[in-house]
């Protein structure tokens, strides 16, 4: 009989709050008994009881008196130790609507001191609305994570690829990407609490609840998340209690289908300073990475962010950039912002001249000393060439041994790819800079009067041998 009324009663508070709240704050609760016409509940823990009679007592009146009538009262029982395999939960019953003699010390327990802790963390799911995945650009570099990652926002919990570990360097994606599958199952999903939380935060959460006694508090409130999303997880290296609290988290999710999503900037056997058992077990679920972003990749990238922005720009420059930045994508799109502020602020066109300018003030190669442009110019005027025909088609001996040289320094003291050597050398193969780089090692090694112009040029260009 409690059973059926506690389900009535649910069903009339459904109605009335929104899903996340009671997901959080009444799915856990569980009827224990009716008699006379009270009915008694079993609530996680002291702050839980008290969250409910501050917030929610009205509400749950209402829901008694429908179900029970007007002489329905309500009583808690209040889990104070959970117990273990070999000793039952202890608990204590406090009766509804605590009045103000006895409201900041119930039964010989303490209110908890810190509200907030726990209101803030309840607040919302901490993620960020225009993470989606319709703007998280899909590439051969990413294909297998964000797929991984869309299963899972379709159904958390119940795929295999729980947990889902997305690692790799910094600036390719991860915290988009996780945040975006958060979203999506928010919008697919409106039952379920979604929590995205960075790891160092959520050691401060813990050394704050550490502090003010609040613990069980702290544990009850992650044991309720239906999707955690655990950014950066390897700043918890070292922080031994932080990662006991958290492997026990992983351990009660994990056990009841809950779904479970982690960054990391290696992989989970790269991870330092970790205990075993934790890092086994980020192992349980998908491990995938996510590499540097591919030429055609970094394109979409900059068409889209262009394109987002209202602004139309040639080919010829979204190629330049796309080359040009080829270590990660928050880099790229920080060119593309400053490229598209600087043309508005100077209502100047964007063309490849203000592309160039923008980028020698942004990326360290470029502005270097040893940047491909100057290399270039350094070669061509070592060799009494035309800088502009390294750039061209012609054959002619002179220029070609020229070229060569140039793409030899280019491959070995800047950090291009060989596609983006290829690309500043007139839109080249990767191929033609591999055949460059090894004519002029063959010419090192059996050529006299050439090693020494080698040596002349490394001087120009400031560079220490390696």
């Amino acid at each position: 009989m409690h059973e059926k009324t506690w389900a009535s009663c649910l069903q009339f508070i459904k109605e009335r709050i929104p899903g996340q709240s009671f997901q959080t704050w009444f799915l856990p609760i569980q009827p224990i008994k009716l008699e006379n016409d009270v009915l008694t509940i079993q609530v996680p823990s002291q702050f839980f009881y008290e969250w409910l009679e501050e917030n929610y007592v009205h509400l749950l009146r209402e829901s008694i008196k429908s179900e029970i009538g007007d002489n329905g009262r309500l009583e808690y029982s209040v889990v104070v130790d959970r117990g273990d395999e070999s000793a039952k939960p202890f608990t204590v019953n406090v009766s509804g609507a605590i009045n103000s003699q006895n409201k900041n010390r119930v039964n010989g327990f303490d209110k908890y001191k810190n509200p907030q802790f726990i209101q803030e963390l309840a607040s919302d799911s901490n993620l960020n609305p225009t993470y989606l995945f319709d703007n998280f650009i899909e590439g051969d570099c990413n294909r297998l994570a964000r797929s991984a990652g869309y299963a899972v926002a379709n159904k958390p919990g119940v795929t295999s690829f729980n947990p889902l570990m997305i690692y790799g360097g910094v600036g390719l994606g991860k915290t988009h990407l996780v945040q975006a599958i958060g979203n999506e199952i928010k919008r697919n999903h409106t039952d379920k609490y979604v929590f995205y939380v960075a790891s160092e935060k959520f050691t401060n959460q813990f050394i704050d609840a550490l502090k003010n006694n609040n613990i069980q508090e702290f544990i009850a409130y992650y044991r309720n998340v239906d999707v955690l999303i655990l950014d950066d997880v390897q700043f918890l290296k070292e922080k031994e209690k932080t990662q006991e609290i958290f492997f026990h988290i992983f351990n009660h999710l994990h056990q009841n289908g809950k779904q479970i999503i982690m960054t990391s900037d290696c992989a989970p056997k790269d991870l330092k300073g970790l205990q075993e058992r934790l890092v086994s077990r980020f192992k349980w679920g998908l491990t995938t990475d996510l590499q540097q972003p591919d030429f055609e990749t970094r394109m979409a990238i900059i068409k889209r962010k262009m394109q987002s922005d209202g602004i139309d720009i040639p080919d010829q420059v979204m190629e330049y950039l796309a080359y040009t930045i080829d270590t990660n994508i928050r880099e790229l799109e920080g060119v593309v912002i400053s490229l598209i502020g600087h043309a508005s602020l100077t209502r100047e066109e964007i063309d490849l001249e203000l592309a160039k300018r923008v980028l020698k003030n942004i990326v360290t190669d470029i502005d270097s000393e040893v940047g491909i442009d100057y290399i270039q110019k350094t070669v061509s005027d070592y060799f009494s060439v035309n800088q502009d025909d390294l750039k061209a088609k012609t054959r002619k001996k002179e220029i070609v041994i020229a070229r060569q040289v140039a793409m030899y320094f280019s491959k070995d003291y800047t950090n291009h790819s060989l596609k983006s050597i290829g690309y500043h050398f007139g839109g080249r193969d990767h191929s033609t800079v591999i055949h460059a780089v090894q004519s002029v090692n063959d010419m090192i090694d059996t050529n006299a009067k050439f090693r020494y112009s080698i040596d002349e040029l490394k001087k120009k260009l400031k560079i220490r041998s390696l």
